[in-house]
């Protein structure tokens, strides 16, 4: 016997019940995410998105990953309109800080979200310091470089894995 329930299967082995959790997150990247490790490394390291991506996967095989990237705003909107996951780690790199579009979208998305930014942006120019999606995620994750990612990752799952 087997049903699923939410993101985890559970079910009865003779006498012995288990639990097998299988969460959805979503990764989405903004503008010029999809040039990491190329552009300003001095910034922003010399990891590739797909190498982000890769290790995200090894590090957390159950989890079932979707990973987005774009560089433009109706895009990201539309993703996460369609996104069906429980949780998001959102990166919208300069449209944290100029999108109301992505800001309104990122609240009526259903689920738990975390923003991270690979720098420092109290570091960078004023315009940078203030994110308009902040306001609609559970946290926020800065200047740790893509080990963010990780740390987001970590964090939901660990959150999610005490609740199943």
């Amino acid at each position: 016997m087997l049903r699923l329930i939410g993101f985890g299967v559970f079910g009865l082995f003779g006498d012995k019940f288990f639990v097998i959790w299988r969460m959805e997150i979503a990764v989405v990247n903004g503008p010029n995410l999809g040039r990491l490790g190329k552009r300003l490394p001095e910034v922003y390291g010399n990891k590739s998105l797909q190498e982000v991506e890769s290790e995200l996967r090894a590090l957390f095989p159950r989890v079932q990953w979707t990973f987005f990237q774009s560089n433009h705003e109706g895009q990201l909107i539309d993703f996460l309109e369609s996104s069906g996951a429980e949780c998001l780690i959102i990166n919208g790199g300069a449209l944290a800080h100029q999108s109301y579009a992505l800001a309104d979208a990122l609240e009526a998305w259903e689920g738990a979200a975390v923003e991270i930014h690979i720098s420092n942006v109290f570091k960078r120019e004023v315009y940078r310091h203030q994110s308009l999606l902040a306001p609609h995620v559970i946290g926020q994750i800065y200047g740790l470089g893509v080990d963010g990612y990780l740390l987001a990752a970590r964090w939901l799952i660990h959150r999610y894995e005490a609740s199943v």
